[in-house]
């Protein structure tokens, strides 16, 4: 099963970093936090990947492009024309495809461009600015077990952004949260059934709105509740407090094996 992953935003609210680089390769620990997002999903055995770029996508191919040389051993061999050894290469079995998906494009949008890549499957999507422990292989069981479009994994974080309404798991609106609420959220993580790209028309689509919101008009969008550890980067600070855990040790998102 493919693992798309939204990569092409500008990355505005944490300007310090974006200006240089696409915000999912500001690094924690040293690494991409796109890096990180991989991991996560190779820990359960998930190695292909779709990463849709946009703003800067020339610097996230030429990094997996050098990725062996960043993580192994090697000898440039000068006397034998300019020959290259890697010793003990240090890369996972993962299938890299970067789609230039503009721009401009909207998350539906980006979405849309890479059909073709993903072909008639069920495909997991998330965004690459945020990391969690969530439990990637009882999201697929959730997924597979309603039978319906869509699922979204949905996490209580007190924080002004967006909220879920779900009744018995089912997903019934998106909107903006208010004191009253118990601050339900989108955190990615989704799975989706192929027939989703018929959802999207064109570029100027936002996946939360058009598409997303038809889901929930038809029944057929669903929520995994995620309790666990989760945590995005829209900030410096953000950032920062991400950094902290990873140094210090206690990183709750890295369960994977050295």
């Amino acid at each position: 099963m493919k693992v798309v992953i939204l990569a092409g935003g500008f990355g505005t609210r944490i300007s310090e970093e974006s200006q240089f680089k696409p915000k999912p390769m500001i690094e924690i620990g040293g690494m991409p936090i796109l890096w990180h997002i991989m991991k996560l999903y190779s820990s359960y055995g998930f190695n292909d990947f779709i990463i849709c770029a946009g703003y800067k996508q020339d610097y996230i191919k030429k990094w997996f492009k050098d990725y062996s040389l960043i993580t192994s051993d090697v000898t440039f061999d000068l006397s034998k024309e300019d020959k290259m050894i890697i010793h003990d290469k240090h890369t996972e079995p993962w299938k890299i495809t970067i789609v230039d998906t503009g721009l401009n494009t909207q998350t539906g949008g980006r979405v849309r461009r890479i059909k073709d890549y993903v072909g008639n499957e069920t495909f997991m999507l998330t965004y690459g600015d945020a990391v969690s422990d969530i439990d990637i292989n009882a999201l697929l069981s959730f997924h597979k077990a309603h039978g319906k479009i869509g699922t979204i994994s949905a996490y209580n974080f007190g924080q002004n952004k967006g909220v879920v309404e779900i009744n018995n798991g089912e997903v019934l609106a998106f909107r903006e949260k208010s004191d009253l609420d118990g601050d339900l959220i989108n955190i990615g993580f989704m799975v989706f059934e192929p027939c989703f790209f018929d959802y999207i028309n064109d570029d100027s689509i936002v996946l939360e709105k058009e598409p997303m919101l038809s889901l929930i008009e038809n029944n057929n969008l669903m929520a995994f509740i995620h309790t666990g550890f989760w945590q995005c980067m829209d900030t410096l600070r953000e950032k920062e407090k991400l950094e902290k855990m990873w140094d210090s040790g206690n990183a709750p998102w890295k369960i994977w094996r050295e």
